[in-house]
């Protein structure tokens, strides 16, 4: 286990934890959660032996296997599945080591080597590989292709699928889905929930966290706190903890009062002298008790738009792309005053292309396509943070919007985004992704617009900056189209989901779990299934002659019979899935009941959590055992309508 004992750890002058102790057992997936620079980073660098503690001890198994993400890709011409591949060293080291012994025709050597490779998973690692990068969003061209020739977030990719090809008893995510699409989000959920060492998880993503962590520590006023459960069940304790922390701080403040009435009435009495001295050294040893902070440093909204035309943008056969190359076509879509739409789709499929082609960055190929006088457009995307002035201050980038502001006006503007005091001064250059995403978003609202174009606003927001961009979501009165991997964000703030897929834009008739059904069932690769592997090997096709149809028919009963137990198996999964859910449905209406948090009640509301865990439990174990026999169904029915039409 990690063990850690009255740690403290200092930043310079800045104390992220102090004398603070926390346990993390075998098999266990913990979510970390703060504020950012609280220490989250600070504590998987003490983890990987990057840093000591100023106080305490850290205790971990010597032979325990530590995996994280690199941060840096180098640019070169390596293929993609070979760079992953090399991020195994036990791997590559063997494969060394044996192609010396065949070199050498040291037969006793190749034969121990051949032994220690198929124990270390040699034989399957490239097909793992493969599996791995196209959960995560690559195509089998792209395995081919050199490290290069993609961007940043690309790479950070392959780094994280170099982490998850190696084998681990503790695994460290730091944002992992970041740079990663809805689609891979998804993959990698369940990748995480089937993986058996040491989870930690640096994440300020809700439902991520609630897909696939079962502790929490939050790092709060300089310690570690645990709670038991997923980031739902942890926001349930930190509100009764909030509550019975805010009860003995009232209390504490009552005492202190009472105290120092008594010394300040009797410290100049000669009589009462002993008993004063003996109050003010009890008020000095009184331990101080902050209220419980649950106030985010960040609350903005945004304004009324000066026009709200209808409608702001209308599109008929509208084509889109890159030069000759169209990536869209008859694209049919009005943004009206309201229209709140999130676009689902898979990676490359056109989602960045729409938001290009609706932010005026593109002009369409064909078709018809309308503004509206008095259109003004806020557009979010990862690459507008480059585009701030590196050596100005946030105040300077507001200044140039409004000349004729004060600088208090502005100055509090920015402090609603947390650009308090110096922060409001302070040089871009040096800020961190987070910051430089605030001071977008900033900017983009005090400019008044009547149509957002968010794409992936939050990656690098930390949760309280997430809650408030939601909360002012909602009061938003003009339209908005949303890219996001952030699923409480899409379904917190959308109406509509439209698909973006094969070229085409149409509305999507469900929500984000048909979306995930829609994945699984029109590509098992988009949710990790082994056809993965299957496309990283060359198989060559015969050209034999079709069967006939009575042979076809028999083929198909005996599949049908093949593959009778797994249809079982998913039959009966969905009735426990069923089942379950209506059950916890019932608990989670109880402790929705603010009753249910009375003093009188806290026997009940303890059952009530415990319920909760166990049945989300439950029906994460079904709903896994649904999906993998889901999956195997559908590998084998792919392999054998392949069989057919061979």
């Amino acid at each position: 286990m990690l063990q850690f004992s009255s740690i403290s750890v200092l930043r310079g002058s800045k104390q992220l934890l102090k004398n603070t102790s926390a346990v993390i057992y075998p098999g266990h997936k913990v979510g970390l959660i703060g504020k950012n620079g609280c220490g989250k980073s600070s504590l998987f660098a003490l983890i990987r032996g990057e840093m000591g503690l100023d106080e305490g001890e850290f205790n971990i198994p010597k032979e325990w296997q530590i995996v994280s993400v690199a941060q840096e890709t180098p640019s070169t011409d390596r293929a993609v599945i070979e760079y992953v591949i090399d991020g195994d060293k036990t791997y590559r080291a063997l494969q060394a080591k044996l192609a010396e012994a065949e070199e050498a025709h040291n037969g006793e050597q190749i034969a121990l080597l051949h032994g220690q490779l198929e124990q270390a998973g040699g034989y399957d690692i490239e097909a793992r590989a493969a599996t791995i990068l196209a959960g995560l969003g690559f195509s089998q061209d792209g395995l081919r292709q050199g490290v290069k020739d993609f961007s940043g977030g690309w790479r950070m990719r392959m780094n994280l699928a170099q982490a998850l090809l190696c084998r681990s008893d503790v695994l460290l995510l730091d944002e992992p889905t970041n740079h990663l699409d809805l689609d891979a989000v998804i993959w990698l959920e369940k990748w995480l929930q089937r993986y058996d060492g040491t989870l930690l998880l640096i994440s300020h993503d809700k439902s991520f966290l609630d897909a696939t962590v079962t502790e929490i520590i939050s790092f709060e006023q300089q310690q570690l706190m645990s709670y038991k459960g997923n980031y739902d069940a942890y926001e349930r304790q930190r509100a009764e903890r909030n509550r019975l922390q805010s009860l003995q701080f009232d209390k504490q403040q009552a005492q202190r009062a009472h105290l120092e009435s008594f010394i300040n009435r009797f410290k100049a009495k000669a009589s009462k002298a002993k008993q004063a001295q003996s109050r003010i050294k009890q008020l000095e040893k009184m331990e101080d008790l902050l209220p419980a902070q649950v106030e985010s440093e960040f609350s903005f909204e945004f304004f009324a738009p000066p026009k709200l035309p209808n409608p702001l943008i209308k599109m008929e056969q509208v084509q889109a792309g890159y030069g000759d190359k169209v990536i869209l076509n008859q694209v049919k879509l009005n943004l009206v005053p309201g229209s709140r739409i999130g676009l689902l789709g898979r990676n490359g499929a056109g989602k960045s292309t729409l938001i290009k082609l609706l932010a005026d960055e593109m002009p369409p190929i064909s078709g018809d396509y309308m503004t509206s006088a008095g259109l003004r457009i806020g557009y979010f995307a990862q690459h507008q943070l480059d585009y701030l002035r590196a050596d100005d201050s946030a105040l300077a980038h507001l200044q140039r919007l409004d000349r004729q502001a004060s600088e208090q006006s502005l100055r509090d503007y920015l402090g609603s985004f947390g650009f308090h005091g110096d922060e409001a001064l302070k040089a871009v250059a040096p800020m961190s992704g987070g910051e430089k995403a605030r001071l977008v978003l900033a900017l983009i609202v005090y400019q008044k617009p009547n149509l957002l174009l968010l794409d992936e606003p939050t990656n690098h927001l930390d949760m309280n900056m997430r809650n408030a961009l939601n909360l002012a979501l909602q009061g938003f009165e003009g339209a908005m189209v949303l890219v996001s991997h952030d699923r409480y964000l899409l379904t917190s703030v959308c109406d509509d989901f439209y698909l973006v897929d094969s070229g085409k834009v149409e509305a999507f008739g469900g929500n984000l779990d048909d979306y995930r059904q829609w994945l699984m069932q029109t590509d098992p690769v988009a949710t990790g299934a082994s056809g993965a592997a299957r496309q990283a090997q060359d198989i060559e096709q015969n050209s034999e002659p079709k069967l006939d149809r009575k042979t076809i028919k028999r083929l198909e009963a005996e599949f049908r019979q093949a593959t009778q137990a797994l249809r079982k198996t998913i039959s009966k999964q969905e009735g426990v899935m069923d089942k379950v859910g209506a059950k916890l449905a019932e608990v989670e209406t109880q402790l929705a009941d603010g009753e249910i948090y009375t003093d009188a009640n806290k026997a009940k509301l303890k059952e009530c959590l415990q319920q909760q865990a166990t049945l989300k439990q439950q029906l994460e174990e079904a709903e896994i055992q649904w999906m993998d026999a889901q999956e195997l169904l559908e590998q084998q029915q792919a392999e054998f309508d392949a069989s057919l039409n061979q």
